[in-house]
């Protein structure tokens, strides 16, 4: 939403101030939303999950050992 009115605003310029705020808010409100979705992904998945997925095996390990040993 925040592209679309700067492209508006660009194209109209006796409005282009109204347009323009309109952008940062529309940029503030996806920043916030953004934030609090990262926030709340980290505070769910606590140690005991961490540790869950580090004893789990992974067939792909060796295979980057590999490469990486490659170089």
């Amino acid at each position: 939403m925040g592209s679309l009115c700067r492209q508006q605003a660009a194209y109209n310029p006796a409005q282009s101030w109204k347009l323009l705020a309109e952008a940062e808010y529309w940029e503030h409100m996806a920043a916030a939303e953004t934030s609090s979705h990262f926030e709340e992904c980290n505070t769910n998945y606590c140690s005991s999950d961490l540790a869950k997925v580090r004893a789990t095996p992974n067939a792909n390990d060796t295979r980057w050992k590999t490469i990486a040993g490659a170089f």
